[in-house]
C-alpha cells in the first residue's frame, strides 16, 4: 500500500514538473516572438495653427493711378502705371476649428515705387500735364479664413479681406508751354481703402511658415490741385483746377513666420529628417544631402512696355526732368519667348541658379508726344520686328532646408535687350498736322534698341505642398540699373539717332511658380512672372552722321515693363 502510495506521488510530482517547464517555455518563447515583432510608432500629430505668430515680408507688382480730367475726356492718358517693391512685416492670430482656420493680421510695408503718363490731355490746344504718382507706405488690417489640408494639416489655403491705408505722392506738371514758365503742383497724401487677397502657407516647423500670397488694393483718392495752364487757339490763361485720384495695386508677396510657443532653432518636425534620400519610385523631396541639379525649358507668353520722357526746355529755361517736351511710349507688345533654367544645389545650403531666354513680338504700339506750337501732338505708329533677350545669374544660400522645403537669400545680376521697329503713322490729336506718311503708308520711320543692367539681391523660397504638388517663389529689389539705348529717325532728310543713357533707378522682379512631379524627378508646372526697372538719372544726346550735339542736351528719363504667364517643364538630378 505504501509503495503505491509512493508510486502516485511521483507521478504527480512529474506531470507537476513537465506542467511547469512547459508553461515556462511557452511563456520564454512567447517572449522572445514579441521581440521579433516591429516596434509600433505612433502616428505624426496632426500640426494646429490656433495662436500667435510674427514675421516679415518682401513682394512687387504694378499698380495704376487714374487721374480725372477737368477740362474734359481726356483724348489720351490720364493713367499711370506704377511697378512697386515692398518689404515690411506681419503680426496676427489664428483659431483652429477642425480643419477651419480662422484669423486676424495686421501689416504694414515701405515701397519703392515709379511712374509717370501723360494726364489731362482735353484736346491739342490746351497744354495738357505730366502725371507722376507712387506709393511710399502700405498697412492694412485683414480678417482671414482658410483651410488645412494633406495628411498631417501642415498646408494652409486662405482668403483674406479688409482695410488698406497708402500714402501716395507725386506731381501734376505743365508740359512745354512756348514761352510760358511752367506750372507745377505737389500732392501727398494718406488714403483708406479695400483689400481682398488669396494665399497658400506651409508650416516648415513647428515655429516657422513660409506663405505665398496674391493681394489686391483698391483706394480712392482726394481732389488734389492742378496748375494753370495756357490755351491757344484761342489763346486763355486756363485757372487752377483739381482732379480726383483713384488707385489699384496687383501685388505678390513671399513671407516667413514664426509661430510663439516652439523652438526657433529646431529646423524640422520631430517625424522628419533633416535630409532624406528617397529610393527610386517614391514621391519626391525638395532637399537633399548631396548635390543636386534641376534644369528645364519654359515658354514665356508676355506683354512689354517702355518708356521715354524727354525734358529739353529751349529758349534757355531751366530743365527739370518732371516738364517734358517730348514723350516716346511703346505699348502691348505682346510676345512669346522660349528660355533655358537651371538650379544647383550643394551639400552645404549653398546653391546658383540661372535663366536665359529670346523672345519675338509683332504687336504693340509707338506714340509720340510733343508739347509747343501747337500746344499737344501724337502720333501713333504700329510695330514690327520686336525681339527680346534676358538672363539673370545668381547665387546665395538656404538659411532654412529640410526635406520637403528651402527658403534662401540670393544676390545676382540681370540683363533685358529690345528692339524693334515703328511702321505706318497716325496723327489721333491735330487733324491739320500732316507729318504722318499717307494713310496705309507702313514704311518704316525709326527703331528703338533698349538694354537693361542691374543687380539683384532677393528671396527664394520652395517648398512640397503635398507628395506631389510644388511651390516655389521668388521676389528680387534691383537696387541699381543703367540703361543703354538709341532711338532711330529713319525718315528725316538725313538719318539721325538719339543716344540714350541712364542710371541710379530702381526695379522689381517677381516670379512664382506651381509644379506637379510626374516621376519623382520629372515635373511640369505653371508660373507668372513680373519685371519692371526705371532709371532717375538721366541724359540724352541727338546724333547724327557728323557727330553728336552737346553733351547732353537733354534730360530724359527710362522705364521698361514686361509679365506675363508660362509653362515649363523639368528634370531633377539627385
Amino acid at each position: 500500500m505504501d509503495r503505491e502510495r509512493a508510486g502516485k506521488f511521483l507521478m504527480r510530482s512529474r506531470v507537476l514538473l513537465w506542467g511547469a517547464t512547459t508553461i515556462a517555455l511557452v511563456a520564454s518563447g512567447a517572449a522572445k516572438a514579441a521581440d521579433l515583432q516591429p516596434e509600433v510608432k505612433l502616428p505624426p500629430a496632426v500640426w494646429n495653427w490656433s495662436g500667435g505668430y510674427i514675421g516679415g515680408h518682401v513682394g512687387g507688382g504694378h499698380g495704376r493711378t487714374s487721374f480725372s480730367n477737368p477740362y474734359g475726356p481726356s483724348i489720351y492718358g490720364g493713367v499711370v502705371d506704377t511697378p512697386v517693391f515692398l518689404a515690411g512685416g506681419q503680426i496676427g492670430y489664428n483659431w483652429q476649428n477642425n480643419g477651419w482656420v480662422f484669423g486676424v493680421e495686421l501689416d504694414a510695408s515701405g515701397a519703392v515705387s515709379d511712374g509717370t503718363n501723360t494726364c489731362l490731355a482735353a484736346s491739342g490746344f490746351i497744354v495738357s500735364a505730366n502725371c507722376k504718382a507712387g506709393p511710399n507706405v502700405f498697412a492694412t488690417g485683414t480678417g482671414r479664413v482658410g483651410y488645412a489640408f494633406g495628411a498631417l494639416g501642415r498646408t494652409l489655403a486662405y482668403l483674406k479681406g479688409g482695410v488698406a491705408w497708402q500714402n501716395n505722392r507725386g506731381d501734376v506738371v505743365n508740359n512745354y508751354e512756348g514761352g510760358w514758365p511752367q506750372e507745377k503742383t505737389h500732392f501727398d497724401y494718406g488714403r483708406l481703402g479695400g483689400i481682398i487677397g488669396l494665399g497658400v502657407e506651409q508650416a516648415l516647423t513647428p515655429a516657422w511658415s513660409v506663405k505665398a500670397e496674391y493681394d489686391y488694393l483698391h483706394f480712392g483718392g482726394p481732389s488734389v490741385a492742378t496748375p494753370p495752364t495756357v490755351q491757344d487757339p484761342p489763346f486763355a490763361i486756363l485757372p487752377a483746377n483739381t482732379t480726383s485720384l483713384s488707385s489699384n495695386y496687383h501685388i505678390a508677396k513671399v513671407g516667413l513666420n514664426y509661430h510663439f510657443g516652439a523652438d526657433p532653432w529646431a529646423v524640422q518636425w520631430p517625424d522628419t529628417p533633416l535630409y532624406a534620400k528617397a529610393p527610386a519610385g517614391v514621391p519626391p523631396i525638395a532637399y537633399t544631402a548631396g548635390w543636386s541639379f534641376e534644369g528645364g525649358s519654359r515658354l514665356w507668353l508676355s506683354r512689354g512696355r517702355f518708356q521715354w520722357d524727354r525734358s529739353a526746355v529751349p529758349y534757355g529755361w531751366p530743365q527739370d526732368p518732371s516738364k517734358l517736351v517730348s514723350k516716346l511710349t511703346y505699348d502691348g507688345l505682346d510676345g512669346l519667348s522660349g528660355e533655358l533654367f537651371g538650379r544647383l544645389d550643394s551639400p552645404w545650403g549653398v546653391f546658383l541658379k540661372s535663366n536665359v531666354g529670346i523672345g519675338r513680338f509683332d504687336k504693340g504700339n509707338h506714340n509720340n508726344e510733343d508739347w509747343g506750337i501747337p500746344p499737344y501732338l501724337n502720333t501713333k505708329s504700329g510695330q514690327a520686328n520686336g525681339r527680346f533677350t534676358y538672363y539673370t545669374a545668381d547665387a546665395g544660400y538656404d538659411f532654412l532646408h529640410a526635406a520637403n522645403y528651402k527658403v534662401g537669400g540670393f544676390i545676382g545680376w540681370t540683363y533685358y535687350e529690345q528692339s524693334s521697329d515703328s511702321r505706318g503713322c497716325l496723327e489721333i490729336v491735330d487733324p491739320m498736322n500732316h507729318s504722318c506718311l499717307a494713310p496705309n503708308d507702313d514704311t518704316v520711320g525709326g527703331s528703338q534698341n533698349t538694354q537693361w543692367n542691374a543687380p539683384r539681391v532677393g528671396l527664394s523660397s520652395e517648398t512640397m505642398l503635398t507628395e506631389r504638388w510644388r511651390l516655389s517663389a521668388d521676389v528680387a529689389y534691383l537696387p541699381w540699373t543703367d540703361f543703354k539705348g538709341r532711338d532711330n529717325h529713319l525718315m528725316r532728310n538725313q538719318t539721325t539717332f538719339d543716344e540714350q543713357r541712364g542710371n541710379g533707378g530702381r526695379g522689381v522682379q517677381v516670379e512664382g511658380v506651381l509644379s506637379y512631379f510626374i516621376t519623382r524627378n520629372f515635373s511640369v508646372g505653371v508660373g507668372g512672372r513680373y519685371w519692371a526697372m526705371w532709371t532717375n538719372r538721366r541724359s540724352d544726346s541727338l546724333c547724327s552722321s557728323s557727330g553728336c550735339v552737346g553733351e547732353p542736351t537733354a534730360l530724359a528719363k527710362y522705364s521698361m515693363e514686361r509679365w506675363g504667364t508660362f509653362i515649363q517643364a523639368s528634370y531633377k538630378f539627385n
